[in-house]
């Protein structure tokens, strides 16, 4: 699904002008804003209720948007970048003196993407052509909330006064993961579709883990991706022994689960694919749904262990923190 050409030139010319447009990526929709206008990005954090010093992933599109924004791009970085751009990566780099202060939360660092969404793509080429260099865009929720993988969801957010460009689905379902490449060793920030171990084959060393001295990062917050009722994470042991009783009295429990619980009221649920790519495109949807429906509380089956689950793994954590 593809917008028409007019409703695309109507976006870059909001773009532009440094108002807000959603859009879609492969990870998620976000709610984009030119990245060096501090007056504009200023109103992605007003409109998700953001904190000021959290900073934003800025997509960009060209390899003179990434010259643009940076200076001193590491080996390491240069290494992801050919190896995974257009895809669902953030690379933390050096940000260039006086550009994009507000977008990357006041750091000497910012965080790229280049999307390998075909209607990212096509809105952020758009863009350039009018002067825009790149976009800023978190996710297109209210902070800290479940993050949008279709155009209904950032609606639902928002409200029908944004322009919202539909691209369907997104396809993977989880945001980017991030790598802090501005130190000597690369670190991983953020987990996502893309496994430690990949990322580690192309750099050709191990990833750190984050530490003090690490920039902070969007989606790094202990409590985040979180729906309005409580999420609480069981191991299928232990959810097949709660399953197989009644739900507590009065509540109705949403259950995202490869184990259905027993038949009768009270209980709402959500079967759970066996592999990580499908959980991960199905994650963030359930959640909105089973909060839509208004459970009290959502039990969810805690993941297997593995590199391919760190993502979902990383989202559901913060989610029921």
């Amino acid at each position: 699904m593809t917008p028409d050409d007019t409703v695309l030139a109507a976006a870059a010319q909001r773009l532009a002008a440094g108002e807000l447009v959603a859009f879609p990526t492969e990870t998620v929709y976000g709610l984009g804003a030119r990245a060096d206008d501090d007056v504009a990005v200023a109103r992605i954090y007003t409109a998700k209720g953001r904190p000021s010093g959290h900073p934003l992933i800025v997509h960009v599109a060209s390899a003179a948007a990434v010259d643009f924004f940076t200076h001193g791009v590491s080996p390491a970085a240069r290494r992801l970048m050919a190896a995974f751009w257009p895809g669902p990566l953030t690379v933390i780099v050096p940000r260039r003196p006086g550009v994009a202060a507000a977008a990357a939360g006041e750091q000497n660092s910012i965080g790229l993407r280049w999307s390998s969404h075909p209607v990212a793509q096509a809105l952020i080429e758009r863009a350039a052509a009018l002067g825009v260099p790149g976009v800023a865009g978190p996710s297109a929720n209210r902070f800290g909330r479940v993050s949008p993988t279709t155009a209904a969801h950032v609606v639902q957010e928002f409200g029908p006064d944004l322009l919202v460009l539909d691209g369907g689905a997104c396809a993977v379902g989880i945001e980017s993961a991030i790598v802090d490449c501005t130190r000597a060793q690369a670190a991983l920030l953020r987990p996502g579709q893309l496994t430690r171990l990949q990322l580690q084959q192309v750099l050709g060393q191990p990833l750190a883990d984050p530490d003090q001295a690490s920039p902070r990062a969007s989606g790094t917050l202990a409590s985040h991706y979180a729906p309005s009722a409580p999420v609480q994470l069981w191991s299928p042991q232990a959810l097949a022994q709660r399953l197989a009783l009644p739900p507590p009295a009065g509540q109705v429990i949403g259950v995202y689960s490869r184990l259905a619980p027993t038949a009768g009221p009270g209980w709402l649920h959500r079967p759970m694919a066996a592999d990580a790519a499908a959980v991960a495109h199905d994650m963030f949807s359930v959640l909105r749904d089973l909060d839509a429906a208004g459970v009290n509380a959502i039990w969810v089956e805690r993941p297997p262990c593995g590199a391919d689950w760190d993502g979902v793994t990383d989202r559901l954590q913060r989610a029921s923190a």
